[in-house]
C-alpha cells in the first residue's frame, strides 16, 4: 500500500532553544501515524543565533527533515509560504517553531482532513498570555471581519493543514507578499475549525514587535477590505459639509452681531491642523494601497535561498 505523505513546515529565525524540541515532538506524533509518510521542512530565516547549526545536526542524523536556509531575513509573511510551496505531500500541517501552536493538534488535523476537509485549521480562541496585546488582537479581528468583503477567521495564525490541491491554487496566486489568512477565508473550500488555547512561551524570545505585527495588519485590511480608501471619499464629503455649515453659522452671527463678535484665530488653527491630520491619514492609507500594488508588479520572488539540506 502506498503511503499518503503529510510535509510538515517549520518556519524559523532565533529559535535555537526550540527547534530540538519541536523536532522530537514531529518525531513522536509520526511514529505513532504508522500508515502516514512525512517530511519535516524548517525554513530558517537567516537566524542570527546557533538555530542553523542546530538544524543542521538534526538533519544529519534524521532524513525525514530538510532544510532550507534563506539568504537574509525576509520576513515572516513571505518565508512560511515559500516553504509550502516546496513541500512535496498530499497535505501540508503549517507551524510556528515556537511551541504555541500545539504539535499535538496535527493527529486530529489529519483525521478531519481524511473525513473530506481541504482545509483544517487552528483557531486560538484562548491564551494563557494576559495584557493589552490580547484585547488588541481581538479588536483587530473583530474589525477586519467587519470590514472584510471576505469572511474572515478571527484568530486564525496560519496553522493548520492544508491539502495539496489548496496549495497548487495559492501557487497560481503568485503573489509577492501573501496575506495567507486572507487567502485561505477567499477560497472558499469547506474548513474545519479546531478551537485551541495558546499556551505560553517557554523558551526563547518572540522576534515579533509593534512593526511586524503593524505590517500584519495593514496587509490584511489592503489585500481584504476597500473600505478604507471609501471612508476617505466619506470623510471628505462630510468634513466639506461641515465646513460650509460652520461657514455659514459663522457669517451669519458676524452680520447679526457685527460690532461685537470676534471670530479670532482659534478656530482656524484648530481647523487647519484638524484636517492636515485628516489628510495625513488618507494619504497613508492609500499610500499603503499603492505600496501593495508597486510590491506586486515588482514580482520578486518570495526568497532568496542560501542552501538547502537533504533534498534530492
Amino acid at each position: 500500500m502506498i503511503k499518503k505523505k503529510i510535509s510538515v513546515v517549520t518556519h524559523c529565525y532565533n529559535e535555537v532553544e526550540n527547534v530540538q524540541v519541536v523536532h522530537e515532538k514531529i518525531k513522536s506524533i509520526f511514529s505513532q501515524l504508522k500508515n502516514y509518510d512525512y517530511e519535516h521542512i524548517y525554513i530558517d530565516n537567516a537566524s542570527t543565533d546557533h538555530t542553523q547549526e542546530k538544524l543542521r545536526a538534526i538533519a544529519k542524523n534524521d532524513p525525514h527533515v530538510k532544510i532550507i536556509l534563506n539568504a537574509r531575513n525576509f520576513g515572516h509573511i513571505c518565508s512560511p509560504l515559500h516553504g509550502y510551496l516546496q513541500a512535496t505531500g498530499d497535505a501540508i500541517v503549517s507551524m510556528a517553531s515556537d511551541l504555541q501552536e500545539p504539535p499535538d493538534l496535527i493527529p486530529e488535523f489529519i483525521r478531519h482532513w481524511e473525513d473530506g476537509y481541504k482545509i483544517v485549521i487552528g483557531v486560538k480562541t484562548t491564551s494563557e498570555h494576559r495584557g493589552p496585546m490580547l484585547y488588541l488582537r481581538k479588536f483587530y479581528y473583530h474589525l477586519l471581519t467587519q470590514l472584510s468583503q471576505v469572511k474572515q477567521v478571527k484568530h486564525f495564525t496560519g496553522f493548520g493543514l492544508y491539502d495539496r490541491q489548496v496549495i497548487d491554487i495559492v501557487r497560481a496566486f503568485r503573489d509577492p507578499y501573501p496575506y495567507f489568512r486572507g487567502i485561505i477565508a477567499e477560497l472558499g473550500f469547506d474548513r474545519k475549525e479546531i478551537e485551541f488555547t495558546e499556551p505560553r512561551r517557554k523558551r526563547g524570545k518572540s522576534s515579533n514587535n509593534l512593526y511586524t505585527l503593524y505590517d500584519m495588519a495593514i496587509l490584511g485590511f489592503v489585500n481584504q477590505s476597500k473600505v478604507p480608501l471609501r471612508l476617505a471619499v466619506f470623510f471628505g464629503f462630510f468634513a466639506s459639509f461641515a465646513s460650509l455649515v460652520i461657514a455659514l453659522f459663522y457669517l451669519g452671527f458676524k452680520i447679526l452681531h457685527w460690532d461685537s463678535f470676534e471670530m479670532g484665530i482659534a478656530p482656524l488653527v484648530i481647523g487647519g491642523f484638524f484636517f492636515a491630520a485628516l489628510q495625513l491619514f488618507f494619504i497613508g492609507i492609500l499610500g499603503e494601497y499603492i505600496g501593495a500594488i508597486y510590491t506586486h508588479v515588482k514580482q520578486r520572488p518570495l526568497v532568496i535561498e542560501k542552501e538547502r539540506i537533504n533534498f534530492k
